[in-house]
């Protein structure tokens, strides 16, 4: 079992410039670690259960994580709220639709990676200031990394499950804030 998911994280990371991001994505990398783990022995119904598992997680209701909504609207009265996702557009489309929360947003972005130049694009198409944004994620790799060498802020507010590749080696680097849950952003941004 550890071999497979090991073997099905690197087929994920070969796979991540021609699938992107998501579900789909996620699917294509399970279909091929089968086959290839199985030295092509895989059969049409165990395929199948990699199938049905896949649009149970794309049909999966949207949970938010606590404080998230309560967090969003305190902050939608006072910040310009823009929403930086990555991943599969449709799928995405469908999560943030879905989460009741996209009315407080300026702008949604979905994006297939959150990278500076993506960031800059984003910012520079909504009139941000790199100098006044702050991105607030999950993920060092694709929430802070890319921010930071922009010269804006990032908050970095851990989950419980983070996808292993967007996880990096080493601490958070010192220009990031650190915030042990969502609900305290508007204290942390008030006061900086």
């Amino acid at each position: 079992h550890a071999r497979a998911v090991q073997h099905l994280t690197e087929v994920e990371r070969r796979n991540l410039a021609r699938f992107g991001y998501g579900v789909k994505a996620f699917t294509l990398s399970m279909i091929e670690t089968a086959v290839e783990v199985s030295g092509a022995r895989v059969s049409a119904s165990e395929i199948q259960r990699i199938l049905d598992w896949s649009k149970e997680l794309l049909d999966h209701p949207v949970e938010l994580i606590e404080g998230v909504e309560e967090t969003v609207d305190r902050l939608a009265g006072s910040y310009q709220l823009l929403l930086v996702t990555k991943g599969d557009l449709l799928h995405q489309e469908s999560k943030v639709a879905r989460s009741g929360l996209v009315e407080r947003f300026e702008s949604v972005h979905i994006v297939s990676e959150k990278d500076p130049a993506t960031y800059n694009r984003v910012l520079a198409g909504t009139g941000v200031d790199p100098q006044e944004f702050v991105m607030v994620g999950n993920s060092v790799r694709s929430d802070v990394l890319p921010v930071l060498e922009l010269g804006a802020r990032a908050v970095h507010v851990p989950y419980h499950t983070t996808w292993a590749l967007e996880t990096v080696e080493g601490e958070l680097p010192a220009e990031a804030a650190h915030l042990d849950r969502i609900d305290e952003l508007p204290e942390f941004l008030e006061s900086t």
